[in-house]
């Protein structure tokens, strides 16, 4: 079968929906290349966002953390995004504007044949919601209770 061929075949966001199903993870599909599920948190639920690139291949996957905030000190915010993400070994924190809110987006290339795949994106997502629960009380802090962010991320260290 043509490379080419087959890779227009694949969308790994069909495997995606394969997992949501399985654990009873309520999601919409918003089209060939998008797909957008709630998971419950341990704070607050959670939008978390795929959109596949197939020319390049790339999955994209964003988890929005449902902090609003009419007021945020962007020098805060841009202080607490930069501590935050010295220490991440997958992905990196955002704040969306639009929304109002800190996002966490990862990016990945998929290879011709990822056998793997379901394992993969399963652990990724996994991992991706852990970062967002394990934040979610920082980011908390700085937005609606105004605290320094070193002084957040020290409370929360405590608190581990």
């Amino acid at each position: 079968m043509n490379l080419a061929i087959k890779q227009n075949m694949y969308n790994p966001l069909d495997t995606i929906e394969h997992i949501f199903y399985r654990d009873n993870v309520s999601f919409d599909r918003r089209g060939n290349n998008e797909l957008v599920a709630e998971v419950f948190g341990k704070w607050d639920n959670m939008l978390v966002f795929f959109a596949y690139e197939e020319h390049m291949r790339c999955l994209h996957i964003s988890c929005l953390l449902n902090i609003e905030t009419n007021s945020v000190d962007r020098s805060k915010m841009f202080e607490l995004l930069a501590l935050l993400n010295e220490n991440l070994w997958l992905g990196h924190f955002s704040y969306w504007s639009e929304q109002k809110m800190p996002i966490f987006k990862h990016s990945m290339i998929l290879q011709d044949e990822e056998e793997l795949f379901t394992n993969k994106i399963s652990k990724i997502i996994e991992l991706s919601i852990m970062e967002c629960e394990r934040v979610y009380p920082i980011f908390n802090a700085v937005m609606r209770q105004n605290i320094q962010p070193s002084d957040a991320l020290y409370r929360e260290a405590m608190v581990m």
